[in-house]
């Protein structure tokens, strides 16, 4: 027996021993991040907080309506048929193959997924339905019909974890949908939505006559300005939680409530209709006025989320948060980030100097009305402090080169920042800042013109 404690005691303290180096290691290499963080002078020397940039800010106007916003929110069940070319449909399936194309281990996918896939997809079937359905929940719209990801090469900085390229986007709870045909077994389902298509999940949508859409589409409309609250129908039971960029149709209100529609599943994929109970403090009727305090508000509930490729893990990338920053204000935005700079009036800023940019953005942008562009990039121009450009977005790493080897150093939110953010980093990458790739920039409230 003495034996025996005396073997227990041995182990336990080469037990603590083990967790204590664990421990050290980890508090080491936090203040290692730490101290990198503080490198990049733009995290603590630029103000993060957005009432910094609008101390200045006057307006007080609604910068689109109703009308317009609705155009192409509904726009699934406004068309009779996909709207859509089979070759656009099937992108992807041209994009990756057996030999540029990783998995979830980070080995190459087999040409036999593939061929699996493409036949998996049952595209002789595309346009045949053309049905009016509704997301139930929250959905990730994919570029195959599987929950399996496909990368790029992950030995390359920039590739690999998240980027998850079958992720076309994330869709909100209860958003008009128009579907095309199902997978072989019904499993998933091809569908366009108002700004993109792609696969969902059959037991995710519900298919909606066509008088309820056109009740839809008629009732006074409440927009979400709150994020992530949960959602209830009248039983108590828990349906979707809330998400800046929705609205839904009002049936009545109280003095603190409204009373809206939401939609969950039934049977057959056939909808169920359900009077929801929603504090007046989550949701506004019709749409915000572009003033101060409703930017500051939704800027607040927006910024709550981290990065997330194509909505992954229900977060944002740069084009959907401010997709859907702007939507409240009835500013509809397209899906991605070079479509997205080419709405309203685009200036060109190709060819010119950093300095040359820097003029024309100072010269001709308007704060929070203003979208600078870069390849695969998109941010929101908030104004000048300290006689330095200041922008908005949402982004997940800075590019860095040592010895020849390029790699990122991840941020992976919403931050305002400079447009050379970075560069105070010992290996930033000089080529790729943000100013010096900058190729246009749009007024979204101004009658496009190109300039």
């Amino acid at each position: 027996m003495k034996l025996f404690y005396l073997v227990f005691i041995f182990f336990f303290i080469i037990g603590c021993a083990k967790k204590e180096s664990i421990v050290k290691k980890q508090e080491s290499s936090i203040k290692k991040r730490a101290l990198i963080h503080k490198s990049i002078s733009d995290l603590h020397d630029i103000d993060q907080n957005i009432s910094s940039y609008l101390f200045a800010f006057k307006q007080e106007r609604y910068i689109s309506s109703l009308e317009q916003f609705e155009k192409y929110y509904f726009l699934p069940w406004n068309i009779p048929k996909i709207d859509i070319r089979l070759k656009d449909a099937k992108w992807a399936y041209k994009a990756f193959n057996a030999e540029n194309s990783y998995g979830e281990n980070l080995q190459k996918l087999q040409k036999s997924f593939f061929e699996y896939i493409n036949k998996y997809s049952n595209f002789q079937d595309f346009a045949t339905l053309n049905k009016r359905a509704i997301t139930l929940t929250t959905v990730n719209l994919r570029a195959f019909p599987t929950q399996e990801p496909l990368f790029l090469d992950p030995q390359k900085a920039g590739e690999g974890f998240p980027f998850d390229y079958l992720q076309n986007s994330l869709i909100a709870a209860n958003k008009p949908l128009l579907i095309s045909h199902y997978s072989t077994d019904k499993e998933w389902v091809f569908v366009e939505s108002s700004f993109t298509f792609g696969w969902v999940k059959t037991r995710d949508i519900a298919l909606v006559p066509q008088k309820y859409t056109e009740f839809y589409k008629e009732a006074v409309k409440e927009f979400f300005i709150k994020e992530g609250v949960a959602i209830y129908d009248e039983e108590g039971n828990f349906i979707f939680r809330s998400r800046i960029g929705m609205l839904l149709p009002k049936i009545n209100e109280t003095k603190n409530d409204y009373i809206v529609l939401t939609i969950t599943n039934y049977k057959n994929n056939k909808a169920y209709y359900i009077r929801s109970k929603v504090s007046k403090k989550v949701l506004h009727e019709g749409i915000l006025k572009f003033n101060k305090t409703n930017i500051e508000q939704i800027f607040n509930e927006i910024s709550q989320v981290k990065y997330g490729w194509g909505g992954m893990y229900d977060q944002r990338d740069c084009s959907s948060t401010l997709r859907d920053f702007f939507a409240p204000f009835g500013i509809w935005l397209p899906r991605n980030s070079y479509r997205q700079s080419q709405i309203g009036r685009v200036i060109s800023l190709k060819n010119l100097s950093d300095q040359e940019k820097i003029h024309i953005i100072k010269e001709k942008a308007v704060p929070f009305e203003t979208l600078l562009y870069k390849k695969g990039h998109i941010l929101l121009y908030v104004g000048i402090k300290n006689n330095k450009v200041i922008v908005f977005h949402n982004v997940w790493g800075i590019k860095t080169k040592e010895d020849g080897k390029e790699g990122r150093f991840i941020i992976g939110k919403p931050i305002f920042s400079t447009l050379r953010v970075g560069s105070s980093l010992h290996n930033y990458d000089t080529n790729a800042s943000i100013l010096s790739s900058l190729q246009s920039m749009n007024i979204i409230t101004q009658q496009g013109r190109k300039k």
